[in-house]
């Protein structure tokens, strides 16, 4: 990676995560799609940048710890004394089935983007939850004037909404996305009994160059902005859980673009909209293997480029 490489800016939550199990014993953990997804950046040398919402509070202190120590440079007016840091309670029951509460604050200030932020990245709850959420749209177009931008919509049914209202919004980011990667339960809920061609051709109609679709254990489709589409297997070995799997692959992923020159400028762009198969697979092959690393650990685990050889 060249030491002149543009910004990369993540948005979207930072939250923790607390575990209630049934004998009362809980336990409390950094989560956020979206701060996966930075710190996997940050981890793979892009020079990082989230934006978020966390409080002054010992749970906000701990998420910047967190994501501070893999790298990544929180913008200003991501800590707020006004509001208390979001959690999402998990209880699980005796079958280890979990029951989910979430405290969520999502009053986001307007998102100061770095000079010659290239490329930004957002996704989840982020894109849906008022009032931020007006926020990370107006992030979205300011950054698609000067770079190019993704979108991973990490649907959570239980929090977003009727997916006939969400769906309409999802599509509406889409428009303003060069890249689109998303999970085949995600579509499960978006599109019920769409395959995922069906579903990646509406979304490169709407706008997006490349979309991506995984398919969990059975690996991942994607199509490229020529209209073809391709296969792969996954690299899953030695799994010991698959939290953060899917935020390590679009770490994975967005950083290949990056590296191939596929994202990052308003050049870029061009070059990603008449990319073929092959022009992309790099990009691919990262975030299978990013991804592969990370189920081999406990956790949303965030590898190197040296794990990665």
């Amino acid at each position: 990676m060249s030491a002149t490489a543009p910004p990369v800016v993540v948005v979207g939550e930072l939250l923790v995560d607390i575990v209630s199990h049934p004998d009362g014993r809980s336990a409390e953990h950094v989560g956020g799609s979206p701060a996966n997804v930075a710190v996997g950046l940050a981890r793979l040398g892009h020079d990082t940048h989230l934006a978020c919402l966390v409080g002054e509070d010992e749970r906000g202190r701990r998420c910047a710890e967190h994501v501070e120590a893999g790298g990544v440079h929180l913008l200003p007016g991501s800590r707020s004394p006004q509001h208390p840091t979001s959690t999402a309670l998990a209880t699980l029951d005796g079958s280890g089935a979990a029951s989910y509460v979430f405290d969520l604050h999502w009053d986001l200030p307007p998102v100061r983007l770095p000079a010659g932020t290239g490329h930004l990245h957002t996704g989840s709850i982020a894109t849906t939850l008022t009032p931020g959420d007006a926020e990370v749209e107006d992030a979205m177009r300011r950054a698609r004037a000067q770079g190019t931008v993704s979108y991973d919509p990490n649907v959570r049914p239980t929090i977003m909404g009727d997916v006939d209202e969400v769906r309409p919004r999802v599509e509406h980011l889409v428009t303003l996305s060069d890249v689109v990667k998303c999970s085949e339960d995600d579509i499960e809920w978006l599109y019920p009994g769409e395959l995922a061609s069906a579903v990646m051709a509406r979304w490169a109609a709407l706008g997006a160059s490349l979309t991506v679709v995984t398919l969990g254990g059975e690996g991942v489709v994607w199509r490229a902005a020529t209209g073809e589409e391709a296969r792969a297997a996954a690299r899953i070995k030695d799994v010991v859980d698959t939290v953060g799997a899917g935020d390590s692959f679009m770490a994975g992923l967005l950083s290949g673009l990056l590296d191939s020159g596929l994202l990052g400028s308003t050049d870029a762009r061009a070059r990603l909209a008449a990319a073929g198969l092959d022009d992309v697979r790099p990009a691919i092959d990262r975030a299978l293997a990013t991804s592969g690393v990370t189920v081999r650990h406990a956790g949303a685990y965030a590898p190197t480029r040296e794990e990665l050889r």
